[in-house]
This record gives structure tokens, sequence and C-alpha cells, in this order.
């Protein structure tokens, strides 16, 4: 029996950002030889890797900014820096906005208590399941269940970012699923400054959002990705994809 395709916050951005970037990342493996190593993706990975024991209840050798340390330097990533001063002063930010998040999560009593961290969820929608693994959910005392998403590039967050974010919309929808009835809200921190901005769907809106999902997913699924003709965009020039299409007799870069 064929297993059911899956679809994730991933996917769908992907997709929607360019169709031809999907196939060479999700459907024809030939895209794999052409995917090099990001700076980024391992400055990211690292702190999600640390902030994860340092929330997780159950890691009790996390808890002091002199173990978040250790922490750091046993999770770190070296992979797709352009120069050991590139790594250097990556290294040293890196540090500095785990201080400042263990200061800040310290100050003061949590209202909440972490009940999850780096947690897969899953939801069958018929043709397809859509899947998403969350950085953190924390519950509040009135029952709340907070969806809490780093991200490691930002400075800065506004409610707006939240509430559009589809990644941020595809938590609340499987949380919803997960636990019918009790209120969900989800959070995005700004790692270089901690700050954070946080917005919940109202039920109208999760069950539209659903909809929309549903809808393309079937798109996504039944697209014939190997017909596509590639088109020139913006983020073409930083896609590791780029060799592949300016092999397309129709490719034109502006």
């Amino acid at each position: 029996m064929a297993r059911k395709p899956t679809l994730s916050p991933s996917k769908i951005t992907t997709y929607l950002a360019c169709p031809v970037k999907y196939r060479w990342t999700y459907v024809d493996d030939r895209g794999k030889w052409y995917l090099r190593s990001k700076s980024y993706y391992s400055f990211g990975s690292t702190l999600h890797r640390v902030l994860e024991r340092f929330h997780d209840t159950g890691d009790a050798g996390v808890n002091t900014t002199e173990e978040v340390m250790a922490a750091y330097e046993e999770s770190w990533i070296d992979a797709g820096y352009a120069s050991a001063e590139e790594l250097a002063e990556a290294y040293g930010e890196g540090r500095e906005i785990l201080e400042r998040h263990v200061q800040q999560a310290t100050a003061q009593p949590r209202e909440s208590k972490t009940i999850f961290v780096e947690r897969q969820f899953r939801h069958d929608m018929g043709e397809f399941a859509l899947l998403g693994r969350v950085d953190r959910v924390d519950e509040y005392p009135d029952g709340t269940l907070e969806i809490v998403d780093y991200k490691s590039g930002r400075e800065s967050v506004e409610v707006e970012d939240v509430a559009t974010d589809i990644a941020m919309a595809c938590y609340q929808l499987l949380l919803r699923h997960k636990f019918p009835g009790v209120p969900i809200r989800a959070r995005i921190i700004a790692l270089r400054t901690g700050h954070s901005a946080a917005a919940s769907m109202t039920d109208e809106e999760a069950a539209d959002f659903e909809q929309t999902i549903l809808q393309l997913g079937r798109e996504i699924l039944s697209e014939e990705y190997h017909e596509l003709t590639p088109v020139f965009k913006p983020l073409c020039l930083h896609c590791d994809f780029l060799p592949l299409c300016r092999k397309h007799p129709e490719f034109a870069e502006l």
C-alpha cells in the first residue's frame, strides 16, 4: 500500500515561491546534487538545538548560562561559512543571542510552562497529511497553548507578521485538531533582539485556511513538474538550482 503524501509548511512555501524549485527539492532526485551548505541554516539549526535543550523540562543539564554556552559549543555547526572570520563573527553573535535569551527567560517567574519542544504534529487531510514541527509549545494557566517559533535571522516582528505567516497558520491548524476546543495562539520570537509578537486565528479563519491548504495541496500533488518552464525571478540569483534552470532552452535571465 502506497504511503500517503505529506505536505509541510516548508514544502508549501517552497511551491508558492517557485514550483520549479519545489521540483528540484522534493520531486526530482537530481536536485540534491546541487544543494550547498548555507551558513544561515547552520546558524539557525545550532541555536534551535540549544534552545530545545534549554526549554526541555526533561533535560536537567542545561539551565544556567554556563550550561547553555557548553551546549552551544557542543552543538555548533560550521558548515557553509565562507571564511574563518565569518564563522567567528557568527559564533560570537550566537553567544550573545543565547545569553540574552537565558537572561530574559530567568529574569522573572514564568507564567507558562513548556510542554513540548521540537514536536512534530500530523493531521490527515484526506488526499494528503499535513505535517509540522514546532519549536516549542507553552501552556498557560487559563489553558491556552502558545506555539513559539524562533527566527534566528530577525531583529523585529509585528503582530501582522505572525498573522500572515503560513507556517504559523499551519501550526495553529495542527494543534487545533490535536487539542480541539483549546485556545491556541502563535508567537514568533526574533532571536537577535528578543522581540516577539503573537496572534491567533478565529474559528472562521482556521476553517477558511484549512480549505485553502486542501486546495493548494491538491494543486501541489497534481502538478506536472517535468513539464514546467522555469521563469526567472529575483530569488533565482541565490538559488542552488539556477544551473539546472539555465539548461532549459526557454529560460531567460533578466
